[in-house]
């Protein structure tokens, strides 16, 4: 089958590789449609931590959200799951650990991660492996680009859950990315004020596009009680700026990484009394995202910008936009195209 491979610090390349088989407790999933993002992105030029840390290595596959159809079962799954529509998680833990039996498999020191960590092959690919416990269902109501978005979606959906936002509270959300817009959205459908931070011309074109016309830069933002911060950054001085701005008793929110470390003065959580939270992944999130797509309570469409092949995912990746690609963020793959 077709698979994208990064072989290096800027090269990848289209390769024919051996498709996967269904070991005892997994399936293959058809891949429909697969998103990339920031992370996919620093593997790509060799800035991600896990290459340094030897988490991951090259050359490796990426793709980590994804949507698509059961079309094999390992040993021990249930037939009622051949032909099914599908997304999963992306953390996948052992199973065994005291982590993984408490509910929190998503911070196992021993998991792999579907094209991130210790090798797992990603969804960039015609056929995806993964154990059966991972998979969430997609109605029809949500389709293959709906099902792509599940996995960023539900990152957004813990990170909102995570807030703690009082009825019609006021959100700030720093970074109008992919993961901050949906954060956006998914506060909005819940009844918040909803205000971005971003920089430069292209943030309020592409909040714009998802109904969000509050979209401030550091010079503009009105001196307002936010009642939770959210960072959906990659910007190192935004975690310290989240924990300064919020009003004292609330919450913030980490769900982006700084390619550095983004420091924290612990004194400004304490003398304000304010909780921090972290969020890393979307696990369990991806049935409560699903229920908003399919009720159309969110609607993320808008934020992807254009669909390409796996020949095209290089210059994605490298930063290249198309000029009659949309305003989102979002870049969709179609890997069997």
């Amino acid at each position: 089958m077709r698979a994208f491979v990064i072989t290096g610090p800027g090269r990848a390349e289209v390769q024919d590789v051996e498709p996967p088989s269904a070991r005892p407790g997994e399936v293959v999933v058809d891949v429909e449609r697969a998103g990339v993002c920031g992370t996919d992105m620093e593997f790509f030029s060799g800035a991600m931590s896990y290459l340094h840390t030897g988490q991951a290595r090259y050359p490796m596959r990426i793709g980590h959200e994804w949507s698509g159809t059961v079309s094999a079962l390992g040993a021990g799954v249930d037939e009622a799951w051949l032909g099914r529509r599908v997304t999963g998680d992306t953390m996948l833990g052992c199973g065994r650990c005291a982590r993984c039996r408490s509910g929190r498999q998503h911070v196992c020191a021993d998991r792999y991660e579907i094209g991130i960590r210790n090798g797992w092959p990603g969804a960039l690919a015609e056929r995806l492996p993964v154990p059966v416990k991972a998979l969430q269902v997609l109605p029809e109501q949500v389709d293959a680009a709906l099902g792509a978005l599940v996995e960023p979606g539900s990152n957004a959906l813990r990170a909102v859950r995570g807030a703690a936002l009082p009825p019609g509270g006021r959100l700030l959300v720093l970074g109008p990315g992919t993961i901050g817009l949906l954060t956006a959205q998914i506060a909005a459908a819940q009844g918040a004020e909803v205000h971005l931070l971003g920089r430069g011309s292209e943030s309020p074109a592409s909040a714009a596009s998802v109904g969000f016309p509050r979209v401030w830069t550091t010079e503009t933002l009105p001196d307002l009680a936010w009642d939770a911060v959210i960072d959906a950054s990659n910007g190192a001085a935004l975690p310290a700026l989240a924990a300064e701005l919020v009003e004292p008793g609330r919450r913030v929110v980490y769900v982006g990484l700084a390619g550095e470390p983004s420091l924290i003065d612990s004194r400004t959580l304490a003398l304000k009394d304010v909780t921090a939270v972290g969020v890393l992944s979307g696990s369990g999130g991806f049935a409560g995202t699903v229920e908003l797509f399919a009720t159309g309570e969110v609607d993320p469409r808008p934020l992807i910008a254009a669909t390409v092949g796996l020949d095209d995912v290089a210059a994605a990746l490298a930063g290249e936009r198309h000029p009659a690609w949309g305003d989102g963020p979002k870049i969709h793959v179609e890997p069997r195209s």
